[in-house]
């Protein structure tokens, strides 16, 4: 069980700069009742609205549970813990505790799987705007 709450508003943030989106651009695509200000202030809440998050995914195309389940902490412990205070000191870890090389691939893996699941849902909305421009 997670003890630390995700701040799904940072999480926003960083996928949307990520992605290369600016706030005013985000702001634009959420609808009138957004501006700059706003988004900024959103990306400062912790917990954000379900239905602005499922709206928010859809226009950063990533999964709504990307945005709620994201835990950099979590990302800088795994890198962290691939080190022992003798390898810090020395530069080199000489006993090494599990393979490096296997944590690198099982994040490139997951990373792939990502991308993988935003592709078939960027070719689900393609599919889905063709049949709606051929009717």
């Amino acid at each position: 069980m997670q003890n630390k709450k995700i701040h799904q508003g940072r999480n926003i943030k960083r996928f949307r700069e990520m992605l290369g989106i600016k706030q005013e651009a985000l702001a634009f695509d959420l609808g009138e009742d957004w501006n700059q200000k706003k988004i900024s202030l959103l990306e400062q809440k912790e917990t954000i609205e379900e239905d602005i998050l499922e709206k928010i995914s859809q226009i950063l195309k990533v999964p709504v549970e990307a945005i709620e389940n994201m835990d950099e902490e979590q990302a800088v412990n795994i890198i962290a813990n691939t080190f022992d205070n003798g390898s810090i000191l020395n530069g080199i870890n000489h006993n090494p505790s599990f393979h490096p090389i296997d944590k690198v691939l099982q994040l490139h893996e997951e990373k792939i799987a990502l991308y993988e699941r935003m592709l078939k849902e960027k070719d689900e909305m393609m599919a889905r705007l063709e049949q709606l421009i051929q009717k």
